[in-house]
């Protein structure tokens, strides 16, 4: 008897056990340990906010310090729904159309480009159907010039790329083709993607805490510190511990779990026809697949526990690992994030959004 009671309480987080209730720490705390994770973040939201948040273990292998609610963590590529948003505002504003083409933003570039190539639009650019490759590289061209001058840089290196397709035809990921979208939304508006996400989607929805790369104070432990995959701290932090700046539309958005679960706030709003940052048939195109199963910026699929669709997204960038779950049918949304990259902080981060949704879904 007295075993089967041990092992009832090892099953379950010691505040279900007493009947208290259990706290997205207790549910992060064990696949934490479980998968040797150096931190782990998660949030759950619906659409009238933050329902729950909590953060578990130290900002860097080795050391004590502890993470807490404020901190920042990279989002890698779910970056892309952020700046496919931003550019279905600037669409609604009229500065941009879905089906405007590479051609149009950069005339001066069509003779380079391949003649199929000349009709890829923001949509195949933004559902990944353009054909392009998924990266050049991006160290040739992160070393000078401001990032708009680097962005139409990858402009001119993705005119002579290689095609893998051609545009519309087959879902092939790239974030090249990001970037290629974020360089025709600034030079609709003589502005650079920071400053456009900035004013389009951080400052309306509030999310102050809201940049770009990697966090913290270059040698200081005042962020979560990035890990390799095997748990080894990254030799070093801060904004450059990222990848280049230029693939910026692509994936270096960081945030505290609170204020992206702002953004995923307004998203769920969006898809259940509610008053949100943009109009309800914006959000229809950002999350509805031109063909297959990939929208602008999310995957879209369909699971038992939501009732049906949901919209989803992974990110990385091999030091940090990011995942959302969001269910509109069920008005429920899980995110949840690791200082580590690799397949192990992918299990990990799945695992927990498992157990919250289990826990909060009821």
């Amino acid at each position: 008897m007295a075993r089967t009671l041990i092992l009832f309480l090892l099953a379950f987080p010691a505040a279900q056990a007493l009947g208290q209730p259990v706290t997205v720490n207790d549910l992060l705390e064990p696949v934490r340990q479980s998968h040797k994770m150096p931190a782990m973040a998660a949030a759950v939201v619906n659409s009238k906010g933050l329902i729950a948040q909590g953060a578990v273990g130290v900002r860097k292998a080795g050391t004590d310090v502890r993470v807490t609610l404020e901190d920042k963590w990279h989002l890698g590529s779910n970056t892309k729904a952020m700046t496919a948003t931003m550019i279905g505002a600037l669409e609604e504003q009229g500065r941009l159309k879905w089906d405007n083409t590479i051609t149009d933003a950069f005339p001066e570039l069509a003779a380079t480009f391949a003649p199929v190539m000349r009709k890829a639009t923001l949509v195949h650019l933004l559902s990944h159907r353009s054909g392009l490759i998924e990266n050049i590289e991006w160290g040739n061209i992160a070393q000078t010039g401001t990032m708009r001058e680097q962005h139409e840089a990858a402009v001119k290196m993705a005119a002579v790329a290689p095609l893998r397709s051609n545009p519309g035809t087959a879902y092939l990921y790239s974030n090249l083709g990001y970037v290629v979208a974020g360089a025709m939304a600034e030079r609709a508006t003589h502005a650079a993607w920071e400053d456009l996400m900035g004013r389009q989607l951080f400052e309306p929805l509030r999310m102050t805490s809201a940049g770009f790369g990697g966090t913290g104070t270059p040698g200081k432990i005042d962020q979560p510190w990035p890990h390799h995959e095997g748990g080894r701290p990254a030799s070093t932090n801060g904004p450059k511990a990222d990848n280049p700046p230029v693939i910026g539309p692509a994936g270096t958005v960081h945030a505290t779990m609170a204020d992206w679960g702002k953004f995923i706030t307004d998203q769920l709003k969006g898809a259940r026809g509610e008053r949100a940052l943009l109009k309800p048939n914006t959000y229809k195109k950002l999350h509805t697949p031109p063909d297959g199963d990939y929208a602008l910026g999310w995957l879209v699929t369909q699971r038992g526990w939501a009732g049906g669709t949901v919209l989803t997204h992974a990110g990385s960038n091999t030091m940090n690992f990011c995942v959302v779950w969001m269910a509109p049918l069920k008005d429920f949304a899980v995110l949840v994030c690791t200082n580590q990259g690799g397949p192990a902080a992918a299990k990990a981060t799945d695992d927990a959004a498992a157990a919250l949704i289990r826990n909060y879904l009821k």
